[in-house]
């Protein structure tokens, strides 16, 4: 493992080739899942927050405990129940005794950590749910009269099974509309599954090596703001948010503010994850799916003759052609 470069923070050609290593360092202990691995780390360069949804036993935790070593990161994860409450993922106050009395003091709970694995997220209730919020948004937690600043760099990786699925909460929207990309992990190939057999259930496992620290995932994440795009290109991707507000029989409520700014933001990661410090169309194009899918609501038309997000979002972007 070569160390990080401290004095090379700033030059965005070496810290494009050491995220390439950290992506090439996940992929060892990761099977198949190429363009997720892909995906949360464009994440990981903007800051956003990320939905994974998927049947257990995908290998969903095993990416985000990878990528916590990958970048020498503390993590938590928390198991979302129908009975967790919000002060078991914030902290609460408790009463200590001393010799001048009592005092309140804080006990912090496991979301103070810099990436959260929040597991099968829509098993716990909405007012759960909600316990995220703040600190997906502000990096703050609020109890009581107090707020707690979060340690930078801090990520919510969630977890979700399809809402299909018995004992489920569909998240509301104004916490979907948090997360910068909803990814759907899918059952792996025969070729894939024998991997992953062979990886998990053989003796020997691979060796994970850190790659970088939280101070140089931030310093990549600046280099990535910096990253210019034409007007051309934002127009183009204005205009695909737009769209999803304009009169179409398959949506009921399109994209919020946010999906443009999520749009910018993967636009930028994904061009410096390819070596490129400008934005092209086809990077819009490719973000759109795990950005929008989550941020349009389909009519009960579109539902009821089997129309997802996804299908919505290829019909805007073959009309949207550049």
């Amino acid at each position: 493992m070569s160390e990080l470069d401290r004095s090379r923070l700033g030059d965005a050609a070496y810290m494009a080739e050491r995220i390439g290593d950290c992506e090439r360092e996940i992929q060892k202990g990761i099977v198949g899942q190429t363009e997720i691995i892909r995906q949360v780390m464009m994440a990981m360069l903007t800051g956003g927050n990320v939905l994974l949804e998927g049947m257990p036993g995908l290998g969903k935790t095993r990416l985000v405990a990878t990528i916590s070593r990958v970048f020498d990161l503390s993590f938590k994860r928390i198991q979302f129940t129908p009975d967790l409450m919000p002060s078991d993922v914030t902290g609460t106050n408790i009463i200590v005794k001393n010799d001048k009395g009592s005092s309140f003091s804080f006990e912090r709970g496991p979301i103070f950590a810099n990436l959260i694995l929040a597991d099968e997220i829509n098993r716990a209730t909405p007012k759960t749910q909600s316990a995220l919020l703040e600190a997906m948004q502000e990096h703050t937690v609020t109890v009581g009269n107090d707020s707690h600043r979060l340690e930078e760099p801090f990520l919510v990786l969630a977890t979700q099974n399809p809402i299909e699925n018995e004992g489920t909460y569909p998240l509301p929207e104004a916490q979907l509309d948090r997360f910068m990309f909803k990814i759907l992990v899918k059952f792996p190939s025969k070729e894939e599954l024998m991997g992953i057999v062979r990886l998990t259930e053989g003796s020997g496992q691979p060796l994970i090596e850190r790659q970088m620290d939280g101070e140089g995932l931030l310093a990549a994440r600046a280099l990535v703001g910096q990253i210019p795009i034409a007007d051309a290109v934002m127009d183009y991707l204005l205009e695909l948010v737009m769209e999803t507000h304009a009169a179409n029989p398959h949506i009921r409520e399109g994209a919020s503010p946010r999906a443009a700014q999520a749009l910018i933001r993967a636009a930028k990661a994904k061009a410096f994850l390819e070596g490129r410090f400008n934005v092209s169309f086809q990077d819009v194009e490719t973000v759109a799916y795990p950005v929008l899918r989550h941020r349009i609501i389909p009519s009960f038309d579109a539902i009821s003759q089997g129309i997802l997000e996804d299908d919505i979002i290829r019909e805007i972007l073959a009309a949207k052609q550049p």
